[in-house]
């Protein structure tokens, strides 16, 4: 059956977007704390004064949006201290007689924009009725981009610098250089990041956020969060349990396994592992081969046994890496193992570039047609690589781990990476040494928020939330969803029967709920679940290719292994 022009066009509007969702855990962690008993956290606001909002103008080509600065302690337990400032954004409700409020929107990250995130995807979120009735607003959280900004170096090209020439590790050397990396950026995260080092966990963002939710006068907050934004609103939901309207949390991370793991996990294993990242992404890829089986001509990777070629494949370039030359243009590409699995991973982010890393695949396999996967991996750089560097430094080297390494309990020996990630790459094949040793950075990082939030994650919200997972996330599992779910009394299970990182512009039905949910607080039936709106390989590669053609001029946050390799 041919494909709706309206699916073509959601699927557009996934594609430009998705490179802000990925939700790459690519942070790091701290050491197990000191059992000796610290004082409690802030578990609010307490005296820190609403912030006032002067929305002005965002600029040239921004005409639709307002800006504006809010300022924020520092500090909670100190609200009359030290001052920062968060960046904001916001796109006007369309029909403001009918206005409910304000709906806040978290990309993910952590260290993603909301800012960016709301002026590239805000004019086509969810529906007309809930854009006509909320200002959609995005805000960079404390530490990140626009916001009082965590920078541990003098420039961007100087902190790229420190950054391991590899995607994650393969070999004990490979181990031994991204361990020096790890400690070079900690070395100079200490030296030049300043106070806000330690005061970037998602406990402070949710208290800014609620002071936000005051500043621009609603009673309750209405919040839509993605990917790592699902675990700010989980933070939200359980700090401010009697100030949830509706709350959405979409591509859903187990708080429990984020936060300090069960039992002693912490001391042995990982955030990133123990958040089974690893199992997500193996299943995915196992879909993405099947799907690919099933299509036939549809797939340019079809011809055999596509998982016998990915398997045969993936030991070659283990073996020995792939070295080719585009004869239109002279260019020289070199694919590694680690440049093949870490590309893989992202590729599967979003069903809308499968096609085309299908020939990839392809070319590389055969080894015939060397332009053919030169423009593929041309293609995949321009998609991911875009809008990367629009201010002369953003954080992105640091601002992932100052947030996770802030707040999350991990092992004190760098050797519990190494052994998790073969562990894991045992249990998961290819997935597990990535999804470990992206948070390795955490064992000496030098920072620490003591008002970070550990648990409970069970309150009971003054409305209920819904909780959206798809069935093949190969970042954050659907068994995240299902976690949340069953934790918080008042939350309904959303399911997309689908593959790809959260469910955005995937699945009109899911936008649907998503959508009444917004408006009314109303959960869909218990047990809901939705059809994707496009299945992989199911139509000629050459309709397929057109869900793919469009590149985001607002990434807000690009995986680190993707941008090392498909950005230089």
């Amino acid at each position: 059956m041919a494909q709706s022009s309206n699916a073509r066009h959601r699927h557009r509007l996934r594609r430009s977007v998705l490179a802000a969702l990925v939700a790459v855990l690519a942070a790091t962690l701290f050491t197990v704390p000191s059992a000796t008993a610290s004082p409690p956290p802030a578990s609010g606001t307490g005296s820190a004064a609403v912030p006032r909002l002067d929305w002005g103008s965002c600029g040239e080509g921004l005409e639709a949006f307002e800006c504006a600065t809010a300022v924020v302690p520092l500090d909670y337990d100190r609200p009359k201290g030290k001052q920062i400032t968060l960046a904001l954004t916001r796109l006007p409700a369309g029909d403001p007689s009918r206005k409910i409020g304000s709906l806040f929107i978290n990309p993910g990250g952590p260290g993603g924009s909301g800012v960016e995130f709301v002026q590239g995807a805000g004019p086509f979120l969810y529906s007309d009725e809930v854009r006509a009735r909320f200002d959609l607003v995005g805000f960079d959280p404390r530490g990140i981009i626009g916001s009082t900004p965590l920078r541990c170096y003098d420039t961007f090209d100087e902190a790229v610098a420190d950054v391991a020439p590899f995607q994650f590790p393969v070999t004990r050397e490979e181990e031994r250089v991204w361990i020096r990396s790890d400690r070079a950026l900690a070395r100079a995260c200490a030296e030049h990041a300043g106070p806000i080092l330690d005061h970037m966990s998602t406990a402070n963002v949710a208290r800014d956020m609620d002071l936000l939710r005051r500043a621009v006068g609603d009673a309750k907050l209405t919040y839509a969060g993605y990917s790592y934004g699902s675990y700010l609103g989980a933070t939200y939901a359980n700090l401010f349990p009697g100030k949830v309207r509706s709350l959405v949390v979409d591509g859903v991370l187990d708080p429990v396994a984020w936060s300090t793991g069960r039992g002693d996990q912490a001391r042995t294993q990982p955030f990133s592992t123990r958040l089974k990242s690893a199992e997500g992404a193996y299943e995915t890829l196992q879909e993405f081969l099947r799907l690919c089986d099933a299509g036939g001509p549809n797939c340019a990777f079809s011809e055999g046994n596509p998982k016998r070629r990915f398997d045969r494949l993936a030991k070659r370039l283990l073996r020995e890496p792939s070295e080719f030359t585009d004869p239109t243009t002279g260019e020289t590409f070199v694919v590694t193992y680690a440049d093949l699995i870490g590309a893989t991973l992202g590729v599967l982010y979003d069903t809308a570039a499968w096609p085309d890393w299908a020939v990839v695949l392809q070319a590389l396999d055969e080894q015939t047609s060397p332009a053919a996967a030169a423009r593929g991996l041309r293609a995949l750089r321009a998609r991911l690589g875009a809008g990367f560097q629009q201010e002369d430094y953003p954080n992105f080297v640091e601002g992932f781990p100052g947030v996770a390494c802030s707040e999350t309990h991990n092992p004190s020996n760098v050797g519990a990476w190494s052994k998790a990630a073969r562990a894991q790459d045992r249990q998961f094949p290819y997935f597990g040494r990535p999804w470990t040793w992206f948070t390795s950075a955490c064992e000496p990082w030098p920072g620490w928020d003591d008002d970070h939030y550990d648990g409970p994650w069970n309150h009971a919200t003054a409305n209920p939330v819904l909780v959206v997972g798809n069935r093949f996330d190969p970042a954050t599992r659907y068994q995240g969803a299902v976690t949340v779910a069953r934790l918080l009394p008042r939350s309904r299970l959303l399911t997309l029967d689908g593959w790809g990182h959260t469910s955005l512009f995937a699945s009109a039905c899911i936008d649907g709920y998503v959508s009444t949910y917004l408006l009314t607080s109303r959960v869909p039936p218990k047990g809901t679940v939705c059809a994707p709106d496009v299945v992989p390989f199911a139509e000629p590669a050459a309709a397929q290719a057109v869900q793919a053609t469009g590149a985001s001029s607002k990434t807000a946050l690009i995986p680190p292994m993707l941008r090392r390799m498909l950005t230089d």
